[in-house]
C-alpha cells in the first residue's frame, strides 16, 4: 500500500496573522482606522462639547472669596456641595445645593452654558466638586476658604431650607 503524503502547507499559510500584519497594505489600513478613532474621540469632546462656551472665559482652578463674590454678583452659577444639614445652617442666597456624594449623578441639573463656582464649608470638598465638573466638560472653579470665610467677610447668607 502506498504511503500517503501529508499535504504541504505553503509558507504563506504558516505565517497566519503575523504574515498578514507584515504586509504594508494591512499596516496602512490599521493606521488609518486608529487615526479615524482618535479623530472621532477628539472631535466628540467626551460628549459635552457645548459645556464650555467659547464666548465665556475659562475660569481659573481657584478663586478667592472676594473674587467668588464678584462672580456671584455678576450672575455666575454658584453650586454648594455641602450636606443638607450644613446648607440649612447657612448658605449664600440664590445658590444651588447638590451634595458632593450626589454630584456625579446629578450633572444634568447644572447649566452647561454658564461658568460655575463650587463652594463648600472650608474649600476642600469644592475642589473635588470642581474636578468632577471639569472632567464632565463644565467651566468650573473652586472658592478657597469656603462659606465660613464668605460669612466672616460679611457677604450675604441665609438660614433654613
Amino acid at each position: 500500500m502506498p504511503r500517503r503524503r501529508k499535504p504541504r502547507r505553503s509558507s504563506r499559510s504558516q505565517q497566519g496573522l503575523g504574515g498578514a500584519l507584515r504586509k504594508p497594505g494591512v499596516q496602512f489600513g490599521i493606521l488609518v482606522i486608529i487615526g479615524m478613532a482618535i479623530f472621532l474621540i477628539a472631535t466628540m469632546g467626551g460628549g459635552r462639547a457645548s459645556a464650555t462656551p467659547t464666548a465665556v472665559e475659562v475660569l481659573p482652578s481657584f478663586v478667592s472669596v472676594d473674587e467668588a463674590y464678584q462672580l456671584y454678583s455678576d450672575g455666575t452659577f454658584v453650586l454648594d456641595v455641602r450636606t443638607p444639614e450644613e446648607w440649612d445652617e447657612f448658605h449664600a442666597p440664590d445658590t444651588t445645593l447638590i451634595p458632593l456624594d450626589e454630584l456625579s449623578t446629578r450633572l444634568n441639573e447644572l447649566p452647561a452654558d454658564r461658568p460655575i463656582v463650587v463652594v463648600c464649608r472650608s474649600g476642600n470638598r469644592s475642589q473635588i466638586g470642581r474636578d468632577i465638573l471639569r472632567g464632565a466638560g463644565f467651566n468650573a472653579t473652586s472658592m478657597t476658604g469656603g462659606l465660613n470665610e464668605w460669612r466672616a467677610s460679611g457677604y450675604p447668607v441665609v438660614s433654613g431650607p
